[in-house]
């Protein structure tokens, strides 16, 4: 979740304080975020002319509302859709596994599945009796990623059975670094 547009989806709703921000990121998503960040991302919101400042409440903080353009763009990010498009970690280190030679596939699919579920106790530890909605919502999704994350391992299970790693290529690409002279 972009902590950028958040912010301004919060703003969108009243002016608010950079620690006040923070509180109202974690009680409606249950995620964290660093104080820090919200400082830092509300000076480039201000700087990309998303957010103003709005001088200093009674306690000298300074508040900080939405402009017409942060507006259309919390506004526009609420209703698009994002789909997971960057780099799946677990899966490039499992894929580039089941072809080295020798790899112990057995063990590294054992070792993530072991993580997943410890991951979804936890998960299931935590969750229950959530009183803001935004916040059960982010768990759910949470557990839904983590039980399909142990579909899939099942499924590379059954695709590597039998299946041998592969050795280096002799074919060798006609670019490559050339070596330092040494003197």
């Amino acid at each position: 979740m972009s902590v950028r547009q958040s912010l301004l989806a919060i703003l969108d709703h009243g002016a608010c304080y950079g620690s006040q921000l923070r509180a109202e990121y974690i009680r409606r998503t249950g995620a964290s975020v660093n104080v820090g960040q919200v400082y830092t991302t509300l000076e480039r919101l201000e700087r990309d002319g998303l957010v103003a400042n709005d001088g200093v409440d009674d306690d000298g903080r300074v508040l900080w509302s939405v402009t017409p353009a942060g507006r259309t763009e919390a506004r526009a990010w609420l209703q698009s859709a994002s789909v997971a498009d960057g780099r799946d970690e677990v899966a490039l280190r499992i894929g580039l596994a089941v072809t080295l030679p020798g790899a112990d596939v057995r063990g590294i699919l054992s070792a993530q599945r072991a993580g997943v579920r410890a991951a979804l106790s936890e998960e299931a530890r935590r969750s229950g009796g959530e009183d803001v909605v935004g916040v059960a919502v982010v768990a759910a999704a949470r557990r839904a990623r983590l039980e399909a994350e142990l579909r899939w391992l099942d499924e590379v299970e059954r695709m590597t059975i039998g299946r041998a790693g592969i050795a280096i290529s002799e074919e060798r690409p006609r670019r490559g670094r050339p070596a330092r002279a040494t003197l």
